[in-house]
């Protein structure tokens, strides 16, 4: 009877841990959740959302297009369909969707429909692709506030779930690594981190954006 009674015990002992351990995973994935969207060069909406609290990782890669597991070569050559974008992965307790979705609006031009700023081309456009009708419904109404703000017509579309394909290490993190190019439009032998100043201050991101949105723009330096 000890022996049966010892049994019964262990074994509720090994299910409660398992129960535990699976709450704390499902707690652990529910504090994660996702946003996706282009804004142009990848590089830059990574480095811009990788700022802000709450803001666990964000992912370059490209989206929105016809063509399986796609290079960059290939997305930016043109004819995939892809959009360079962005998948943000955030804890929603310590920073919202809307919140996000409003510093996204304000962070590019939205009301440019053939790229943004010095990047021409349909892989440079906005979009926010709405994995739901939940994020479909916030967006729709963030580009709405976001028009309403600015006075102008704002072509960004809301666009629904796709496929996420991560680009190569070579372009993560980018704007902070401390990598060397061999060759690069911007200068020789300089560290991405550099090369990345030097093409986002030529390219005029953060001045067209102050221009349109002023002290709201919440990226420009």
């Amino acid at each position: 009877m000890n022996f049966s009674y010892n049994v019964r015990i262990i074994a509720l002992s090994v299910t409660i841990s398992l129960g535990m351990i699976a709450q704390a995973t499902t707690a652990k994935a529910a504090e994660t959740e996702t946003l996706l969207v282009a804004g142009g060069c990848f590089w830059c909406v990574e480095s811009d959302f990788e700022s802000v609290k709450g803001v666990k990782e964000v992912i370059s890669g490209f989206a929105g297009g016809t063509v399986k597991n796609p290079t960059y070569k290939q997305v930016t050559a043109g004819g995939t369909g892809h959009y360079e974008a962005a998948q943000i992965q955030f804890d929603p307790a310590v920073v919202s969707l809307d919140q996000l979705l409003s510093m996204y609006f304000r962070s590019v031009d939205p009301t440019d429909a053939g790229g943004q700023f010095c990047d021409r081309g349909d892989s440079y456009r906005t979009a926010i692709f709405a994995k739901d009708a939940v994020q479909k419904a916030a967006a729709t109404q963030a580009k709405a506030q976001a028009q309403a703000a600015l006075g102008q017509t704002i072509v960004t579309p809301v666009l629904g779930k796709t496929t996420f394909y991560p680009a190569d290490a070579y372009h993560q993190d980018y704007y902070k690594s401390s990598e060397r190019l061999a060759f690069s439009s911007v200068g020789l032998a300089v560290k991405k981190s550099v090369a990345y100043k030097r093409y986002r201050d030529g390219c005029g991101r953060d001045q067209r954006v102050k221009q349109l949105w002023g002290s709201a723009a919440p990226f420009t330096h």
